[in-house]
């Protein structure tokens, strides 16, 4: 370890701060009398400078103000030296008082005091700033390996910049500080300067920067895109600092400081909930989640407990996952739940559920999503999307529950694919029940969900750490997407507003193209397209689109109070007519003759057309 690496011992720091108060003290009496001290106050001096010595030792040994690394000098060490001078000229004057009292004579003037002051306190943080400058001079220049500029010239900068300085073996140079705030332009921070966002790409590409970390905190999501987009441009990783809160014992550390995801780039601006509305209709009930360990479902679950209701029902046929979810509660301590292991095909199992746990309210989430694994089992997609479905909307209607919230999807939309027309004969069933029922049936539909089991997020990242290649269906492939706190919270919302038989479609902004999407990936990795990291095309899968719809060609929306939210205008079927056709269907399961299962699935819905499938000839 090199010599500058060693901290000074504290009796060391102690006795040159004395030294510092000795100097000071002798210079307040030149200052104070015009380097012509008169002598009678020579003959007090020795006592002066023992009183002050004396004192100014007590207080530095109680606060230990010598106990700092001195070169980690901050803004708070700056703080706690004035308050400690401050209190010992405190007990100086009072100590002088008293001697004047009882003997008539003035050991420290007045105006000694307020010049010891402020001598001791500039020579102190003086001292300090000097080791801690003189420490990195000599550090830095031979163990500089990487650069650094931070967006942000607020406080949360200055504490990025200590996090940076106090890294084990530090090799970070903070090159700039950029603000949008003009007023903050041209001046600097520790001495390094403040430049404007619209000099950020010649300073990148002029420094060869490593990093541009985002310091400000509630930068919105299109600044985050923009500088995300110069960033990777100029060859650069792109950082933040979590907020505030996440903060160890209310410190950075550099090990905090993370890689922006692409997540937190696709993701859009805060949804304002109806709060106190979702709250009056959650809080007191007993609410049931199905695939309530799933990504949506377990989402769906963390937003309940805000509401406080009575009990969540987490119910999952999946062990593993809702073992984590429970964990996971325990862990924030929220201890109404119940967790439900069962198959919302299975009847009576079901029913012994609602007897034991009967609901207000149920969230359905479970469901079979998987686009080519459906394509090639059909029987199980209509087991699960429709008899699943069927089973737990007719118990809701028997049992009297309040609102049924489904979840279904864009690939209801004109399906293509199995999947998608599981979910839409689901729609339709519970629509048509809805019509009959004192329950109210509410669908909410969306696209793909950042993040989600059986997403390509997950996928590309798994292929990304595994060296490529990623494997992409199509070039022009694109997709709708929502994050799923957004998709969840909509949810709420939309059930919240819903009084039975609509169909909820949420707005997912602009469509993405999955290329694009890979790109990135790979660049916010650190890594080039086609030299680490290879983009491969398979081809489309079976019932895959290239372009997705939320709405139907024959469908039309009506806008609601939210500006995500719409209903779309779907046409009505009629419940005993539905019912029996769909009871028919389910009956087919034990043929297990997946064409005669698809072929009844499009004499249900004409709109079914299977593409890149081997049902196209069901369409002919």
């Amino acid at each position: 370890m090199s010599s500058y690496n060693r901290s000074t011992p504290r009796s060391i720091i102690l006795l040159i701060d004395l030294t510092i108060v000795f100097f000071s003290v002798m210079l307040s009496y030149l200052l104070r009398f015009n380097f012509s001290i008169p002598n009678a106050e020579l003959k007090i001096l020795p006592y002066s400078l023992l009183l002050f010595l004396g004192i100014r030792l007590i207080t530095f040994i109680s606060t230990k103000s010598f106990s700092g690394i001195i070169r980690y000098t901050e803004t708070q060490d700056v703080s706690r030296i004035f308050i400690i001078l401050l209190v010992g000229s405190a007990l100086l004057g009072l100590s002088d008082f008293f001697y004047y009292h009882y003997e008539g004579l003035i050991i420290i003037p007045r105006a000694i005091l307020i010049i010891e002051f402020i001598v001791s306190f500039t020579g102190l943080i003086a001292f300090r700033l000097l080791v801690k400058t003189t420490y990195w001079e000599l550090k830095s220049p031979s163990e500089i390996s990487e650069n650094v500029i931070v967006f942000g010239a607020g406080e949360a900068a200055l504490f990025t910049l200590q996090a940076l300085k106090r890294k084990t073996n530090n090799k970070t140079k903070v090159i700039a500080f950029i603000d949008d705030n003009k007023k903050k332009v041209g001046k600097k921070i520790d001495n390094i300067q403040i430049f404007s966002t619209e000099q950020l790409s010649n300073l990148l590409s002029e420094n060869n920067i490593d990093r541009l970390i985002i310091s400000a905190q509630n930068v919105s999501i299109d600044k985050k895109n923009e500088l995300a987009e110069i960033a990777l441009k100029n060859g650069s990783r792109i950082q933040y600092i979590p907020p505030v809160q996440q903060w160890i014992n209310g410190e950075l550390s550099a090990s905090q400081i993370r890689d922006i995801n692409i997540l937190e780039l696709l993701e859009r601006d805060e949804i304002k909930l109806n709060r106190e509305n979702i709250a009056h209709e959650i809080n007191g009930k007993t609410v049931w989640v199905t695939g309530g360990a799933g990504s949506i479902g377990s989402e769906i679950v963390r937003q309940l407990t805000k509401f406080r209701p009575k009990k969540i029902i987490i119910v999952d046929s999946a062990e593993t996952p809702l073992y984590h979810i429970e964990l996971e509660l325990g862990k924030y301590n929220f201890k109404n739940t119940e967790f439900v292991i069962g198959d919302i095909r299975n009847k009576a199992r079901m029913e012994k559920a609602f007897n034991e746990f009967t609901p207000n309210i149920i969230y359905h989430a479970a469901a079979y999503k998987h686009v080519p694994l459906m394509e090639n089992n059909p029987s199980e997609a209509v087991l699960a999307n429709v008899h699943g479905t069927k089973t737990l909307a007719d118990l809701a209607n028997k049992y009297k529950v309040e609102k049924f919230i489904m979840i279904s999807t864009d690939k209801a939309v004109n399906p293509t694919n199995v999947m998608g027309a599981s979910k839409r004969l689901a729609e339709i069933y519970v629509q048509s029940l809805n019509a009959i029922s004192e329950t109210a049936f509410i669908t909410t539909r969306f696209g793909n969900v950042l993040g989600s089991n059986g997403s390509v997020i997950p996928l590309f990242t798994k292929q990304i750490q595994e060296g490529g290649p990623i494997t992409i269906t199509h070039p022009d492939i694109t997709r709708y997407f929502m994050t799923i706190p957004e998709a969840c919270q909509l949810v709420l919302e939309a059930g919240n507003r819903g009084k039975g038989g609509e169909i909820f479609v949420f707005n997912m902004g602009k469509s993405v193209k999955i290329l694009d999407l890979a790109k990135k990936m790979i660049q916010l990795s650190g890594l080039e397209v086609g030299k680490d990291i290879q983009i491969i095309f398979t081809g489309l899968r079976p019932g895959e689109k290239l372009y997705e719809e939320l709405l139907a060609t024959e469908e039309n929306t009506i806008n609601t109070q939210h500006p995500k939210i719409m209903i779309a205008r779907v046409r009505d079927y009629e419940y005993d007519s539905i019912n029996q056709r769909i009871e028919k269907l389910i009956k087919f399961f034990d043929s297990q003759d997946n064409k005669k299962i698809v072929k009844l699935m499009k004499e249900i819905i004409p709109e079914f057309k299977s593409k890149n499938s081997i049902y196209e000839s069901l369409d002919n």
